[in-house]
Order: structure tokens, then sequence, then C-alpha cells
């Protein structure tokens, strides 16, 4: 093969290389709205959709890039995580929730905690409203006030602590390349599934068709046979729980410096 023949050849590979990275990204472009609308829909209107997208897209391009197929992970999969988190970072950046709206989620969080440490039980709405000072309808308009600042997280980490305490982080990365997260992940799931187990079943019901079956609020509320609003209720409390549950059960986010307590590591999933 002579020079000429070569480049051709590598022109065609290069082009066939560009060509294989367009169709991805055009093929995955639908699941990108699909995530975008998802997480708008838990946030206030003022929130652009199309803004969303466009994040997203960089998510997207960003996952194709650097998609390995020897790690064993779909590419679907591996983008869903990529889309999310750049969708998430966007928001955290932009601090879009007025301070009212964080104030009372952590005084939501607080609430819950102190209740469940003096009942030694999972606190009903009503003693968790009592402890606000609200009534009940007060406390479900604050649930549907602050349900946006809950973007999919369930132990949060810190400010600006993108990797860290981040459920998705778990699922993409190659075991053979990461066995300490591989290790973190089980022990993570054991301590999730001990702290769902911990919620009133409706909650769980609603947290499985939701996150598990994909369904829609209204999909949900048909199928339990409760008004859309209240299934947005029940998910944003179901959401709180496990938050203060998580913050008690995997304080640091799992980065412990000695081996997990024998009462979790022994915990049925």
């Amino acid at each position: 093969m002579n020079v000429a023949e070569s480049v051709k050849c590598v022109d065609r590979t290069e082009k066939f290389r560009v060509e294989k990275r367009e169709n991805l990204i055009l093929e995955h472009v639908p699941q990108v709205r699909m995530l975008a609308r998802r997480i708008h829909s838990r946030l206030p209107e003022n929130v652009s959709l199309d803004d969303l997208v466009s994040t997203g897209m960089l998510g997207l391009i960003s996952a194709v890039d650097h998609f390995d197929p020897s790690r064993h992970v779909y590419l679907k999969t591996f983008a869903e995580h990529r889309i999310k988190g750049q969708i998430l970072d966007s928001l955290r950046r932009l601090d879009w929730a007025p301070r009212t709206q964080r104030r009372h989620a952590k005084q939501i969080d607080a609430a819950i905690a102190v209740t469940e440490q003096r009942l030694q039980r999972v606190p009903e709405e009503a003693e968790i409203a009592a402890e606000l000072n609200l009534t009940v309808e007060g406390y479900h308009k604050w649930q549907v006030d602050t349900s946006g600042l809950n973007l999919g997280r369930l132990e949060s980490g810190g400010p600006g602590d993108s990797e860290n305490g981040d459920l998705l982080r778990f699922v993409s990365g190659d075991p053979k390349e990461l066995p300490s997260a591989l290790l973190e992940r089980s022990e993570l799931l054991r301590v999730l599934a001990k702290a769902i187990s911990g919620i009133p079943a409706i909650e769980k019901t609603v947290l499985s068709l939701y996150y598990h079956g994909e369904l829609t609020l209204r999909e949900i509320a048909k199928i339990v046979g409760l008004h859309e609003s209240r299934i947005s209720q029940l998910r944003m409390q179901a959401i709180l729980r496990l938050r203060v549950m998580m913050a008690k059960l995997w304080p640091s986010g799992g980065h412990h410096p000695d081996p997990a307590p024998a009462s979790i590591q022994t915990q049925a999933a």
C-alpha cells in the first residue's frame, strides 16, 4: 500500500468514526428530552425546559466520547447518569431556589429527625407538622414548595460535592478497576434497603412505581386511587424520611476509616 492509499484508508476510518459518533448522539437525543422533562416536572416554572435539554445534550456528548464498551455497561445506562449529572450540576450552580424554600427544606429534615428520635419510630405526618407548628395542610404546602430541591439525591453531599455521596457514581465504574467502589456499593444497597424498610407501605409503593417502574405521578395516582398532588406529597415525604435515615446510617457517605458496623454488614436486603 502506497502513501496515497494509506491516507485514503485513514480518512475513511476517521469518517466512519465521526459518523458513528453522530449517529450515537442522534439515537439518544430522545433520552435527553425524557430525562430533562422528568427533572423539569419537579422544578418551578421559571426554570426553562429548553435550557435543561441543552445542558443534558452536553452530558450525552460527554457520555458518547468517554464510553468504553469493555466496561460491560450499556451506553444508555452510562449516558443516563452523565445526562442527569450534567443537568443537576448546572442547577446546583444556578442556585435557582429561593432561600425560603431551602430554609423550609432544612426545617422539615430537622423536624423529621427530632420527632423520630423522640418517638423512637417513624413519625406520622401530623406529628411532623406539629413539630413545625403547622397544620397538616400547611405541612403539605411546604412539601410541594420544596419538592424541587430533592433532585434524585437521597444522601446529598456537601456544597459543590458533585461526586461523593451520589448514588449514581456507583453504577458505571469498572469493578476490576475499583474493587473498593463495588464493596461500598454493596454496603450502600444494604443500608438503603434497611432505610426503605422503615417507611410506610404506601410511600414504598410510590417510590417503587416512580423510580423503578418509571411511571409518572399521574399514572401512579390512577393505580393507587389517590389524587396526583397527594402522590407528589407522598413521594416527597418518602424522600425526606430516607434522607434523615441515611444521614444516620450512612453519615459520611460511606467513607469509613474502619469497617462498617456488624449490624449494618449483616442486614438483609
